[in-house]
């Protein structure tokens, strides 16, 4: 399989710079101290949300050390337990425990992989088992189906964390050809999209920090939304070139002639964003295929 120019820098960012030790929550109290609404050193009050604070991402640089049958069926047990609309539970889980499988799928390795999936399969066949006709074939279906999948998705890393298992999500199903996500792991042609893969292992190391997460004006919106002002957009820019937040996917973007960090965000990470989409996306034309976009009338 052929990888784009794109996904290509993308992957070569990635493996330099986030893998030097990247997360998903800032150090306890790190985001609360840099918008002044907390102290740098505030320890999280319970066990449950020193857990949560904990939470890092291992970027494939995971050791060969193995996650026990015992450890995943913990995870799954607890997965399950997210919240969902209606208890329908409208998604499926596919476990892969090759790690060549793994790699083709997600591009990285690691000892387990999770594949969340949108799914009414199990739906439609009971209803229809009763005699009942059910139908998935609007957007409103799958938006709902979808929060659900990536609550569990969630729910997952936070069971695993607690084990001492580190964990990474994954949109690398949708990179490249998304057919080998179907042929791979069987999946069904309607009324089934693969959301995010969640790899599961150990860190070969420590990561030498975690990443920050801003928690301030234009993220936390008190009564109703407000948009920033100038004077709050220079300083989210400022928020992002101060290195020691960790903010930014690289540490070494001034290096490569940007003035800001997210010069080099716009510019060349995320420059396919800031321009109008020429065509349709592969995303989208798949999940026409899956049924879920509203055709009637059209």
């Amino acid at each position: 399989m052929k990888s784009d120019p794109d996904t290509t820098s993308r992957r070569r960012f990635v493996r330099r710079g986030i893998a030097l030790g990247s997360g998903l929550l800032a150090a306890p109290g790190l985001a609360g101290a840099a918008n002044g609404t907390g102290p740098a050193d505030a320890a999280p009050p319970n066990d449950t949300l020193k857990t949560i604070h904990s939470l890092r991402s291992i970027h494939g640089d995971f050791s060969e050390r193995q996650v026990s049958d015992k450890d995943l069926q913990t995870i799954l047990e607890a997965t399950v337990r997210a919240a969902n609309a209606s208890n329908m539970q409208s998604y499926s889980i596919v476990v892969v425990r090759e790690a060549g499988r793994i790699q083709k799928l997600t591009g990285y390795r690691g000892s387990r992989l999770l594949v969340y999936c949108v799914d009414f399969n199990r739906i439609i066949d009971t209803a229809k088992h009763l005699g009942y006709d059910f139908y998935a074939d609007n957007l409103q279906e799958f938006i709902t189906a979808h929060t659900n999948t990536i609550l569990a998705a969630q729910t997952a890393v936070i069971a695993a964390r607690s084990l001492g298992i580190d964990s990474l999500l994954t949109n690398g199903i949708h990179r490249g050809d998304m057919q080998r996500v179907w042929e791979i792991l069987d999946l069904p042609r309607k009324s089934c999209f693969p959301i995010i893969a969640l790899i599961l292992g150990y860190a070969k190391s420590e990561p030498a920090f975690r990443k920050g997460r801003l928690n301030g004006p234009g993220v936390i919106h008190d009564g109703r939304y407000r948009h920033l002002t100038a004077d709050e957009l220079d300083a989210l820019v400022r928020q992002h070139d101060d290195k020691s937040q960790h903010l930014g996917l690289v540490e070494d973007w001034d290096r490569h002639g940007h003035k800001h960090y997210l010069d080099w965000f716009f510019k060349e990470w995320d420059a396919e964003a800031t321009r109008p989409a020429a065509k349709e996306s592969q995303i989208f034309s798949f999940m026409k295929k899956s049924g879920f976009i509203d055709l009637q009338g059209v």
